[in-house]
């Protein structure tokens, strides 16, 4: 899709040579005055009580008088705020859903402060008009082609704007790939995937193979890789926006692109939905899009895992014991439990980098979709700067987490009698001792895990990846690249005076 950032006032709109308008009203305005066309419209809206209050509530109008657009819809935004502004796009885009919509104009400049929500307005817009059509011929290509964003100040809201369009591009490219069934996004495909990204600039991609992933120890994603025909995939992307030399930020995503629970097999009803496992793989996938568009000044390592998780004859069964890449063994008491074996791993790797941290990304346990539902991923964090500024990330970008306990006493039920540790504990704090496996295989370095399982997909008739956590982790990044460039002048002054020390 394509976008465009235009300044323009609400007397302005009616002239706009576009196919449509929608027409964000703030909750706060109560009368209008003027005498030009829109704003004799909103005006005669709210005296005759045709606009309601309330983030969300339109009002349709076919070929009004003075418009050039052939459609025009006033849709109030409640308060002004990213979220507000967030319902009332998919309202309002809801009552534009016809062929004849090819470009949209969508006027924020009523808002007080329009130059804050471009940004929500451009992936409210993709979200609302997404559609999915690799595997299925009949579906319609998304018809709309070109949003216009008529706002206040052209300059105030360019880097919104930009944001706005590194995210579009990079959720859509996290939901193309979770939305693939799992015989059109395999392991190798998957790769492929990494491969085209590492033509992007500043990016390279290197894969490995069966071969390598064995030379290097990795014993816990050796062992579930070996049920399945597809050969297994391990998948590192560097992204070089940083300074030479600078810490990356690593991002692990979990990638099994499809999961039975192996021997621990899962149950029939809704098993369709494990090709969203590889949701973790997919953000990383869909977070190095949005950086090479963006260009932010920062070092990014992503490492996907990725096998399938299938019963065969050559499957890993419950009791074998297995030795990671850390040394330390492993007692697979569930095969289900799969997708932390593959990141122990590939935790355990990363530290070859020398992260400044490392964040997974996991649709890992149903113990999360519990406790958290649908809303908030859930945050786990050994370190509370990194909490907390996830936690801030979350709510700018309207990607929201929740903190976890991490406290040692949910490792007990971790502990075996025949190995390091076994690889579940019990159905209790199923989520927690989950992230205390993880916790195993990093050591001292800052790091965090995100459990993806309850926000990556959707279910029922909205069935489809969400493309979550991509907002969260593309803000986190751009913030820690800001926190990077403020220390710059301090990290020059503290040089200049040791020098003068020195002389």
């Amino acid at each position: 899709m394509d976008f465009e950032l235009k300044p323009l006032s609400g007397a302005q709109a009616a002239q706009w040579a576009v196919d449509a308008v929608l027409v964000l009203v703030p909750d706060s305005l109560v009368a209008a005055d003027g005498t030009d066309a829109l704003t004799e419209l909103v005006r005669e809206a709210l005296r005759r009580g045709d606009l309601e209050s309330g983030a969300g509530k339109c009002l349709s109008c076919y070929r009004p008088a003075g418009f050039k657009a052939g459609r025009v819809v006033l849709v109030r935004a409640g308060d002004g705020s990213s979220s507000s502004v967030r319902k009332a796009m998919a309202a309002g885009l809801g009552q534009l859903k016809v062929p004849g919509v090819k470009k949209l104009g969508v006027l924020l400049s009523l808002l007080e402060r329009d130059a804050a929500v471009v940004r929500t307005a451009m992936t409210a817009a993709a979200d609302a008009t997404y559609s999915y059509v690799t595997t299925k011929p009949s579906a319609h290509a998304r018809s709309l082609k070109q949003v216009v964003l008529g706002v206040k100040d052209l300059a105030a809201s360019r880097q919104e704007f930009q944001m706005g369009q590194a995210l579009v591009t990079g959720v859509e490219l996290a939901k193309e790939w979770a939305n693939r069934p799992a015989n059109h996004a395999t392991p190798s495909q998957l790769a492929d995937a990494a491969r085209k990204l590492g033509r992007q600039p500043r990016i390279k991609t290197e894969v490995l193979g069966p071969k390598e992933v064995a030379a290097l120890g990795m014993g816990a994603f050796l062992a579930v890789a070996r049920g399945s025909a597809e050969p297994l995939r391990f998948i590192v992307m560097q992204y070089q926006g940083g300074a030479k030399g600078s810490a990356p930020v690593v991002l692990v995503g979990k990638g099994i692109t499809f999961d039975t629970g192996g021997i621990s097999i899962k149950p029939a009803a809704e098993m369709d939905e494990m090709k969203f496992d590889m949701g973790g793989a997919a953000s990383v996938l869909g977070t190095f899009a949005a950086l090479a568009e963006l260009q932010p000044a920062i070092n990014v390592v992503g490492i996907i895992p990725s096998c399938e998780n299938m019963p065969d004859g050559l499957a890993v069964k419950p009791g074998d014991v297995v030795t990671s890449m850390s040394g330390q063994t492993i007692e697979i008491l569930n095969t289900d439990a799969e997708g932390r074996l593959i990141l122990c791993d590939a935790l355990t790797y990363a530290a070859r980098f020398k992260p400044r941290c490392v964040v997974d990304i996991a649709t890992l346990t149903g113990a999360c979709v519990i406790a958290l539902g649908a809303v908030r991923s859930g945050l786990f964090a050994n370190r509370e700067e990194l909490a907390d500024a996830f936690r801030v990330a979350g709510d700018r970008s309207l990607d929201l987490c929740w903190r976890m306990p991490l406290d040692d006493d949910y490792a007990e039920g971790l502990k075996s009698n025949f190995a390091d540790m076994g690889n579940v504990a019990g159905r209790a704090g199923g989520a927690i001792t989950a992230a205390k496996f993880l916790q195993k295989f990093v050591a001292e370095t800052p790091w965090v895990h995100l459990d993806i399982a309850g926000t990556a997909w959707k279910s029922g008739a909205a069935k489809g990846s969400t493309g979550r956590p991509v907002p969260l982790l593309l803000q986190y990044l751009v913030d820690q690249a800001a926190v990077a460039e403020n220390d710059k002048p301090i990290q020059k002054k503290r040089r200049v005076v040791a020098a003068s020390r020195r002389a």
